[in-house]
Parts: structure tokens; sequence; C-alpha cells
């Protein structure tokens, strides 16, 4: 199975002529989720190659509006070029974020007389205390849930943190398990991780053949994991005749932060082949960055060797920093001086370091131990 990551905005704070606000795509066979939705993502995917129509999941981290303007305009400009098939219902976008978001959302488009073509469904994340300074933490007369859905909206649960992992088990499917983590910013932030199941191994399909066993439905059998019995009575379980099976991929977003919080996130994004952390300013500005809540490439490294990742990409850059193709003579800011900051830090680790683009896409390639 393919999947790729394609990063839609890059910038910090709002959108420019030459970055968008946050937002990118983990895209796998046939469907496409959405990580932060700032404003102008709508425009930023019919640039891209991606399909508004693919998006089944949304993920916002905190509830700033670089990460979050954008979502009900891309709602309703999805259902504006929805075809419905009358023999099957359109599919539910679930979208999960902070405490807040279903208010937001409900109100934004209960406000402008927005109807949606298919059903959405709101998971809200619980912050703790320790998330944010306490001018952050929103009033629960602001975030409390007034019971009166949107025509188009259906329950949502809210998601408390599982005090034993020091996470938020946010989905658990066939496929994969996707996990949320707290971080710290000026307003109750978090990370995601998605780990893909891992593959089952190749069959032995010289062992099969001496064992008797054609090529078949039975081979698909042992594949899936179950035993099967041949004509002479002989049981053959999977374990036998299956190589080592291939581990599944991990990508890990972190929203916008200036430190972790307890031991969830490095939990949860341990040997991540994808850590996409924010680089906002460079080190030399670590103090601005730190008092506005954000990090800096040698901050986004700690974090990426503490978790022992693959490989590390930088995004969310302050505008200041223009793509290195666009960059002019007299631009003091350099992009690329980010990247050596973070390759200085990460020196003899063997983890790689890359820097995101708006439209950059990048395949994540299955690992095999052999």
């Amino acid at each position: 199975m393919t999947m790729d990551l394609t990063f839609l905005g890059t910038g910090s704070a709002y959108p420019s002529p030459h970055r968008g606000a946050s937002a990118l795509v983990l895209r796998t066979e046939g469907e496409c989720w959405l990580f932060d939705c700032g404003e102008g993502t709508q425009t930023q995917l019919m640039k891209s190659q991606l399909k508004a129509s693919r998006i089944t999941k949304v993920f916002i981290s905190h509830l700033h509006g670089d990460h979050l303007f954008g979502l009900p305009g891309l709602l309703c400009t999805v259902s504006l070029n929805l075809n419905p098939c009358p023999t099957q219902p359109p599919t539910c976008v679930d979208i999960y974020g902070p405490q807040g978001l279903r208010q937001f959302l409900r109100v934004a488009l209960e406000l402008t007389s927005s109807q949606l073509l298919f059903p959405y469904s709101v998971h809200e994340l619980e912050p703790t205390t320790d998330q944010c300074p306490t001018e952050g933490q929103l009033s629960p007369d602001v975030t409390a849930d007034s019971g009166r859905l949107h025509p188009q909206e259906r329950p949502g649960r809210t998601i408390p943190l599982d005090v034993n992992s020091d996470c938020y088990v946010i989905l658990e499917e066939k496929r994969f398990v996707v996990k949320a983590f707290r971080l710290f910013h000026r307003v109750p932030s978090f990370g995601f991780s998605v780990q893909e199941r891992d593959w089952p191994g190749r069959l032995n399909t010289e062992l099969l053949k001496d064992l008797g066993l054609k090529p078949g439905p039975l081979y698909g059998r042992l594949k899936a994991g179950e035993s099967v019995t041949l004509e002479n009575g002989q049981v053959v379980k999977p374990s036998e005749v299956l190589e080592e099976a291939i581990p599944g991929r991990k990508v890990c977003v972190l929203g916008d932060c200036s430190s972790l919080l307890g031991e969830g996130p490095l939990r949860a994004c341990h040997r991540a082949d994808i850590l996409v952390h924010e680089a906002t300013l460079s080190d030399e500005h670590r103090e601005k960055a730190v008092d506005h809540g954000h990090s800096t490439p040698s901050m986004a490294a700690a974090v990426a060797q503490a978790c022992c990742a693959r490989m590390l990409v930088l995004y969310h850059f302050s505008q200041r920093y223009k793509p290195a193709g666009q960059r002019k003579e007299g631009d003091e800011d350099d992009v690329l001086e980010l990247k050596r900051q973070a390759e200085e830090a990460l020196q003899g680790t063997g983890i790689e370091v890359s820097l995101a683009e708006d439209f950059l896409t990048m395949p994540i390639p299955l690992i095999r131990l052999h």
C-alpha cells in the first residue's frame, strides 16, 4: 500500500504569496487525512494533485486561526463539488481536535446558513491545565456543548487523556492506530501519531509446494493469519510458512509547541519514520520563539533524537523565511540555515533532516527488516 505526505502550507501566522498557512495531507490508498487547515487550504488543495473529496478525517492541533480558519470554507466547498450517489450514502467526515472545536464549527456553519451534502462529526480532546498559560485556557462558557447539533452534524466523542499511556487513543482500526499527545503552547496544543499495523511477511512458497499446497485461496488465508488443513489432515500454521512481519509505518505530526508534556509524546513517536515538527524561528531567536510558544531547529532536533525518529521534517516557518528558490539578493533570513542548524544538532545520529515546502510530496516506503 502506498503512503505519502503532502505539505499544502508550511508558513506560520497567515498565508502569504510564498507560503500557505499550516496544512498537510497524509494519503493512503483511497483516503486523505488532513492535519490542520489554515486559511486558504482549499485553494492550496486545488493547486495540488490531491482531491478534497477524498478527505475522510481532519486533525486540528490547536485553535489558533492559522491552523483552523480554513476548515468551515473547505467543508462547504467539498459539499458544493460533491455528486451524491443515490444508492450509497455519503461518508461521514470525522474531525478531531481540542475542546471548543465542535462549537467553533457549529457556530461558523450556522451563522452562515451553510448546509452540507455529507455528515460530519467532531471528536474533542480534553486538555489538561498544564498545556498552556492561564490566559490561554478557554472558559467553559465558550467551549460548552449546547447540545443542539447542526443539521448535518453527528454526535461526536469527548476523548479523555489515558493516564496509563499519557496519550489520547483516537482511533483503532484494522489498518491504523492513531493517538494524540499533549504539547505546551499559548493555547492547548496536540500532536498526532499515525501507526500503521504490521504487514504479514512473504509466504515461503517453496515450502508450501513441498507440502503439496498449490497457489490459491488457502494462500490468502495463511497470509491473513489463519491456519489451514491439508487433504492429508496436516494443519499448517501461518507462523510455519510466513517470513518475518514487515513493520508498519509511523508518521507523527506535532502542532505548535515550545516543549513536550509528559511521557506520552516520546512513547507515541518512538521510532517514527517521519516526525513533522515546527521550527518557527532560527536558533539565535530561541528566546523569542519560546516566549511565543514556538520552537527552533535545534529544539525540534532534540525531540527527533529523543524519539529515535528516522527523519525530521521542519515546517511552520516564520514568513520571513522564503522558500529557497524564491529568496532574493539582500534577503537576510535564509531557510536553509534552519536545516543546517537541525543537521548540526543531529550530527552523528543518522537522523535525516528535510525542509517542508508548499506542495512537497514525500513518499513513505515500507522498510523490510531483511
